[in-house]
């Protein structure tokens, strides 16, 4: 990869609590964008969105900051789809619900789209599946239009749904991190998984198997929750998960072999909060290397 446009979009709208919305200035302050100048890459930065801050939604603890959600993938659909040319973009989470945002504005133009899905939960919730309201689990759910969804954020893009069943795998998926609710849409709907395991006995082999699910898409999209990381191996995500997930050389390799397919259209970033890294910043330091490396 020689060319990057990178944007941010700097929001915790859909997240258990604030933090995520610090990421994409973080990443840049630990020196991304010169890591990835160094290995050769052109990056044309397209700067942040206006900062999203969490906050509770008393009125809407099911769904909760819905209308900013919505409000924030339908901004992130119109910059990525302005942003879409010769060269793939990295966008800067933010939490997990921005990918319907990227999602949309890359339908806008092509319906030839395949998403591959690195987190280790699985985000096929609604409103009706958990309690806690936060849209950063429900991504997929809406994506998908899966019984129970807010419809204001399923119908928001070019296309209800945004994704069909056989347009999205889902890598590093968790079985004990994900709800009933979820394991269930997985079966009922016959949707592509590869769990967490798999990729950590063999992260190239995973990977492989993901590119070959995308090899019939004109687009792929890759999604990266930091959560899929042990956070006892790497302290970088909002959620604090430990004792499974996968080392951070594991993660890595596994998105090194993605980010080399020729397809890619995008690799999002997504639940990292930088409040959670080590004090001297090292951690995040290694991790925009890493990233670099991936992406060069």
């Amino acid at each position: 990869m020689t060319a990057l446009t990178v944007l941010g979009v700097p929001t915790s709208a859909g997240a258990f609590t604030p933090g995520q919305e610090r990421a994409p200035a973080a990443l840049r302050e630990a020196g991304l964008l010169t890591a990835l100048g160094e290995r050769g890459v052109d990056t044309r930065d397209l700067g942040d969105s206006p900062v999203w801050r969490w906050r509770p939604d008393r009125e809407h603890p099911r769904a909760q900051n819905l209308g900013a959600v919505v409000d924030i993938a339908r901004e992130t659909a119109t910059r990525v789809e302005a942003a879409l040319g010769d060269t793939p973009l990295l966008v800067l989470g933010g939490d997990c619900s921005i990918e319907l945002g990227v999602l949309a504005g890359h339908l806008a133009r092509d319906a030839s789209v395949g998403l591959v899905y690195l987190d280790l939960h699985p985000d096929l919730n609604t409103p009706e599946s958990v309690v806690e309201g936060t849209f950063d689990w429900m991504g997929m759910g809406h994506a998908l239009n899966v019984p129970g969804a807010e419809q204001e954020l399923v119908r928001f893009g070019p296309r209800t749904p945004l994704l069909n069943d056989d347009q999205v795998l889902f890598l590093g998926y968790g079985p004990e991190r994900a709800r009933p609710f979820e394991l269930d849409q997985i079966v009922r709907r016959g949707l592509s998984a590869i769990p967490v395991d798999e990729v950590a006995a063999d992260p190239e082999a995973a990977a492989g198997r993901a590119l070959d699910f995308a090899a019939r898409f004109d687009r792929l999209l890759v999604h990266f929750d930091v959560d899929v990381i042990d956070f006892n191996d790497a302290q970088l995500s909002e959620d604090a998960v430990r004792g499974d997930g996968l080392t951070l050389d594991a993660a890595m390799r596994t998105l090194s072999v993605l980010a080399s397919s020729e397809r890619l259209s995008a690799l999002t970033v997504t639940e990292l909060n930088p409040f959670h890294a080590d004090e001297d910043g090292e951690t995040l330091r290694q991790f925009v290397s890493m990233l670099a490396d991936c992406l060069a």
